[in-house]
């Protein structure tokens, strides 16, 4: 039976946390929810709604899921049987449905892909669910990838399942911003067999830490096409 373990960063998400580990289908067989410095009920509410609860406290998206792989790769050192065959990792927003997680596992466990991104699709995306820049950036970073490497991909989508193996061999590194890009880099780098699936998407509960704000949206395309061109001129 395919084990599956799901990852979620979270910061200040007390409201939007309960309905997303709510949603998640019976066939995961650990929650993990990685508060990532939260100030408010994240822990409380995440914990009293039944996931594993960690706590990362150096900011940044990356920082956050780092930490749930470092905890999934101990209890799997310390018992065989816990150890993961896919890694779904889930934002703690709502803003994805957590029930699609049937959908992007499905091709991993039916048909031997390595990796799959819930592509938020237009026709499938609420009215005000992405703002511009991150309609724009994600345009730019897959088109930059299409070009450099042929990539398939239209959307750095967070909503992504990948083999447990195969992310271990990612090396993931990235502490903020740029987690889902390389990933991605680094699954074609890898010629990983990948494919996308589109999903829905809907206007998240709170305020995004990344979006919206210009800080956030700033550093975040920085740090995307920093890796798109480092990946570019890496031999």
């Amino acid at each position: 039976m395919t084990k599956i373990k799901v990852i979620i960063p979270a910061y200040n998400e007390e409201d939007s946390i309960p309905l997303v580990i709510q949603g998640i289908p019976d066939m995961v067989d650990e929650i993990i929810v990685v508060s990532n410095n939260s100030t408010d009920n994240t822990i409380d509410n995440a914990e009293k709604a039944g996931a594993t609860v960690l706590t990362e406290n150096r900011k940044g998206y990356g920082y956050a899921c780092l930490k749930g792989m470092d905890y999934i790769a101990w209890t799997s050192i310390n018992n065989q049987k816990n150890r993961p065959d896919i890694i779904v990792f889930l934002d703690g927003d709502y803003s994805d449905y957590p029930e699609e997680l049937t959908k992007l596992v499905k091709p991993i466990v039916e048909d031997n892909y390595d990796f799959v991104v819930g592509t938020r699709d237009k026709k499938l995306r609420e009215e005000g669910s992405m703002t511009a820049p991150q309609i724009f950036g994600n345009w730019l970073a897959t088109s930059l990838m299409k070009v450099f490497f042929n990539s398939k991909f239209t959307d750095l989508g967070p909503f992504r399942a990948i083999k447990y193996d195969k992310l271990l061999s990612l090396n993931m590194e990235d502490k903020t911003y740029g987690w889902t890009v390389e990933m991605q880099l680094k699954a074609l780098k890898q010629k990983l067999k990948y494919t996308e699936i589109p999903v829905n998407y809907r206007n998240r509960i709170g305020v995004s830490k990344v979006s919206g704000t210009i800080k956030g949206a700033i550093f975040a395309g920085v740090k995307i096409l920093g890796w798109i061109f480092k990946y570019s001129f890496k031999k």
